[in-house]
């Protein structure tokens, strides 16, 4: 029996999974068993190689905005770029928890995105004006249609400015009350914003109600996704605002999930009426997590950000 030399996976390790330079589309056809078996085995340890890469960690960034900073998360895949790039809005209970600078449901959402070849802005419109969660607080000092638009806006110009940025596909992302003020961000009558404008933007969950009633419309692609069960706000208000911007505004669409109920797309999340306690929950409703919309939500997501 003729012996095949195929290279051994300490030798291939030792080298460094960046010298074993292939991907998954380099196996080629030969004729020769020894050169389909050194194909293969380069090709799992590429693979091994890439499942074992850190996931991608954040850095702190400070944007001047007027009278004061804006603090943000940034997290970029590897390399020079330039990577399209995503402004995540967190929700009404702020970016940060107690012992880490990003909660896992934004944690979570910029890995998948920086797998995907995207870098993570996430701008920290609480923290950034000493204040904790804001759920549950009467007199609001953050307007979603004031403060949270300005924050995006002071955002997307610093984008402008990075090297390692693609100016012409930036997009936004939002979720609960961070979803409500994108809605106010791609509106026609946003009297300031950045050229080039946002590439699409997507919202979680969002209150409809105010927009519903105003004749919105966007002036970018825009995708709402929610529960049908979410008892928070009001999936009836959310499609209403769709219907009534169709013929008027750019692209837009909503997908209701039946079952689903709030912060359906957080991981691990049992289904559970929010707690008065909790300073960080919405004042009202339910929230749990539901597996298969989420994934249908990474998937929409995706292609939503890629036209």
């Amino acid at each position: 029996m003729q012996r095949i030399s195929v290279p051994t996976f300490a030798n291939l390790v030792a080298g460094g999974c960046a010298k074993v330079g292939v991907g998954t589309n380099d196996v080629r056809r030969s004729s020769r068993p020894a050169g389909l078996m050194r194909s293969l085995v380069t090709v799992l340890v590429a693979l091994l190689c890439a499942a074992a890469q850190p996931l991608p960690t954040p850095v702190a960034i400070e944007i001047p905005s007027g009278g004061y900073v804006l603090h943000a998360q940034l997290y970029r895949p590897g390399g020079a770029g330039p990577f399209p790039t995503v402004i995540g809005l967190h929700g009404c209970g702020g970016l940060a928890g107690r012992s880490e600078p990003v909660l896992p449901r934004y944690r979570d959402w910029a890995q998948e995105l920086v797998k995907d070849g995207k870098a993570v802005l996430l701008p920290d419109s609480y923290g950034s004006r000493g204040l904790g969660p804001q759920c549950r607080v009467k007199e609001r000092r953050i307007s979603g249609r004031r403060e949270r638009v300005a924050d995006i806006v002071a955002a997307q110009k610093w984008l402008t400015q990075q090297s390692w940025a693609m100016p012409d596909r930036v997009s936004l992302m939002g979720w609960a009350s961070g979803a409500s003020a994108l809605l106010w961000a791609v509106r026609p009558q946003l009297p300031e914003h950045v050229l080039p404008d946002f590439r699409s933007a997507v919202a979680f969950y969002p209150d409809c109600r105010a927009s519903s009633g105003l004749g919105w419309s966007a002036r970018v692609p825009t995708l709402v996704l929610i529960g049908g069960m979410d008892d928070v706000y009001s999936p009836p208000a959310c499609r209403q605002m769709i219907d009534g911007a169709r013929g008027r505004s750019a692209l837009t669409r909503i997908v209701v999930y039946p079952g689903a109920y709030h912060d359906f797309d957080r991981i691990d999340l049992p289904l559970h009426q929010v707690a008065g306690a909790d300073a960080a929950a919405p004042e009202r409703g339910h929230v749990g997590s539901d597996p298969d919309a989420r994934a249908d939500a990474q998937k929409l997501v995706s292609d939503w950000l890629a036209r």
